[in-house]
Order: structure tokens, then C-alpha cells, then sequence
């Protein structure tokens, strides 16, 4: 009878676990989204909502209402569209941009490591494929861009969303544009991340914008990826202005901040690390001695990764290597 009564309770508690966790991982199609068909991902895209701006944004089906729910505004690079930047596997004819980036095959790399998180990304393009130019020549540039984010994360605000700002190349324009546009970073930006996008850095504007957002709450995280730059020639000539490339300007806002948080240190012929904040504050710096251009490189590499997982408990070697072998090629899609 004992023992009766022992595996009757045995299956009641696994129903109930197993009932439990599907109601953490419930899935469901979201308002205005369509599965994808791959991936157990869900897509929409608005086109005319805002001028000339496109956003393409991507969901798993299942949300773990357990965990947070992160919404990772990624402006895309110069001269890129939402699908090269998204990637896809390459076959004969297909452009080569399609193979530098991946954002979505990295996306799905962090979603499978970390399950108890849900992790939405809303791809943003300007129709100039160009994030700068688009700032320039339009109208209300600066509200228009608070306005993109704050109705974007309203679309998941069911699930109190943490959100993250994160581009590269010209993409970082965006990102300090948002900056630009709010007296103070609000606490719901959890991590920024600018990978080799951080032309716009200017002291006077986002340095103490920056840390009052770092001192506001201890989930905050800022990363910054950036490569020497400024000894780089392309076709006879400097790629960048002596002070206008991210290796000037990741050096100085890593010199900005450090009158502020102490910083350890790391260096070796291929890397600069300084981290703060027991690595909240994460600056990776690629030296450059044959004067080559990484400027993707440092993305496709594992650099969308690290950007959204330092100062996690995913940041090891033992799940992937900044600047390795790419860790999600298995999850590239067709």
C-alpha cells in the first residue's frame, strides 16, 4: 500500500512539473506575427509606420515566463540590408554580404544556451541604408527614433521587457541618437553594445549620460568592440580621420570613464581588454599591425554573442571564443 501510494505521488508530481513547465514555455503567435517555419521562430515587419525606416521583428514561439524577456534593437550596419544582415547559408550567385554578419544564426545560438531568457530582435534599416544619412536629412530625426523604440517595446510590454541597444558600423549613429534624444538612459536599457560602431562618441554629450545610466542599476552593461582602424589604407588613402574611427574614439570614452571606475587591464599582440564594474563595462580592442580591415570580421566572429552575454555566466571560452571559430554555424538557416 506503501509503495502504491509512493508512485501515485510520483506521477502526480510529474504531471504537475511537466504541466508547470509548459505553461513557462507556451507557445504562441503573437498579434501581427507569422511563423517562419524554421527554427520554431515567429516574424513581422512594419514598413510605414515611421519615414523611411524598416524594422523587421523576430520572436521565438515559445516565451519562458520565468525568466526576462529582452528586446534587442539592432541598427544595422552601412550599406546593409535587413536580409544580408540576417545571413543565410551561401549557394552560387548569392551576394557576399550575406555572410558576414549573421545576427539571426547568432541570435538563435544565444537563445539556445541560455533558455531561461526570452530574446526578441527587432532588426532596424534605414531606407538609405545608412543610419547617419538618415539622421541628417530627416525631419525630427531624434524624437522619431525615442518614438521607434518606445513603441516597439510596447508591443511586448505584457512581458516587461528589458531592452537592449546594440548596431554596428553606422548602426552606432542610431544608438546615440537615442541617446541624444532623452535627458536620461531609462533604466529599462539594460546593456548598450556598440560593435565598431561608436563614431558618434563625444565626451561632452554621452560621457555623463553614460555613467549616470552605469551608477543607476547594477544590471546595466556597456560593451564596446573596435579594432585599429586608424592605421588601415584602402585604395591609396586613410579609411577613417585621425580622430573619426572607433579606435580613437573607444580609446577615449575608455579614457573618459576611467577617471570615474577603476579598470583592469589585459593585453597581449592581438587584444586589449579593459573591463570595470566587475565587467559591466567590457572594452575589447583588436590590434592591428598588417593594417587590415575587421570590420565585420569582428561581428561574424562571435562579436553579436559576446556583445549580449558578457558579464553573464554564458561569458567562458567553453561556449565560444570572441574573435574564434563562428559558434553558430549549425544554426544558419537556407
Amino acid at each position: 500500500m506503501n509503495s502504491f501510494k509512493y508512485l501515485f505521488l510520483k506521477i502526480i508530481c510529474l504531471i504537475f512539473l511537466l504541466t508547470g513547465a509548459s505553461l513557462l514555455l507556451e507557445a504562441q503567435l503573437l498579434p501581427g506575427f507569422k511563423a517562419t517555419g524554421i527554427f520554431n521562430e515567429q516574424e513581422t515587419t512594419i514598413n510605414d509606420r515611421w519615414e523611411n525606416v524598416r524594422i523587421t521583428i523576430n520572436a521565438p514561439m515559445q516565451f519562458n515566463r520565468k525568466g526576462k524577456t529582452y528586446v534587442i534593437f539592432f541598427a544595422l550596419p552601412n550599406g546593409n540590408s535587413i536580409e544580408w544582415t540576417k545571413g543565410k547559408k551561401i549557394t552560387a550567385g548569392d551576394d557576399w554580404h550575406f555572410n558576414i554578419q549573421h545576427i539571426a544564426a547568432q541570435t538563435r545560438y544565444i537563445r539556445n544556451l541560455d533558455k531561461k531568457n526570452t530574446y526578441i530582435i527587432a532588426y532596424l534599416m534605414a531606407e538609405q541604408k545608412s543610419w547617419p544619412t538618415w539622421k541628417r536629412t530627416t525631419t525630427n530625426a531624434l524624437p522619431l527614433i525615442k518614438n521607434i523604440i518606445d513603441s516597439t517595446a510596447n508591443l511586448f510590454k505584457a512581458y516587461s521587457p528589458k531592452l537592449v541597444l546594440n548596431g554596428h558600423s553606422g548602426g552606432g549613429s542610431f544608438i546615440f541618437g537615442f541617446l541624444d534624444a532623452v535627458e536620461e538612459i531609462p533604466n529599462n536599457i539594460e546593456r548598450i553594445a556598440f560593435l565598431d560602431s561608436d563614431y558618434g562618441y563625444d565626451e561632452a554629450l554621452h560621457k555623463n549620460k553614460l555613467i549616470s545610466w552605469l551608477n543607476q542599476n547594477d544590471t546595466h552593461k556597456l560593451v564596446v568592440l573596435a579594432y585599429n582602424d586608424s592605421v588601415v589604407i584602402y585604395n591609396g588613402k586613410p579609411v577613417v580621420s585621425p580622430t573619426g574611427g572607433t579606435w580613437y574614439r573607444s580609446r577615449l570614452m575608455q579614457r573618459n570613464f576611467s577617471a570615474t571606475y577603476p579598470f583592469t587591464t589585459v593585453a597581449d599582440t592581438a587584444m586589449i581588454t579593459h573591463k570595470a564594474l566587475n565587467g559591466r563595462i567590457k572594452m575589447i580592442f583588436k590590434e592591428n599591425p598588417g593594417g587590415l580591415i575587421y570590420h565585420t570580421v569582428q561581428v561574424e566572429r562571435n562579436g553579436f554573442i559576446l556583445s549580449l552575454l558578457s558579464a553573464t555566466r554564458f561569458d567562458r571560452k567553453k561556449y565560444f571564443t570572441y574573435f574564434g571559430e563562428r559558434a553558430y554555424d549549425k544554426l544558419i538557416g537556407d
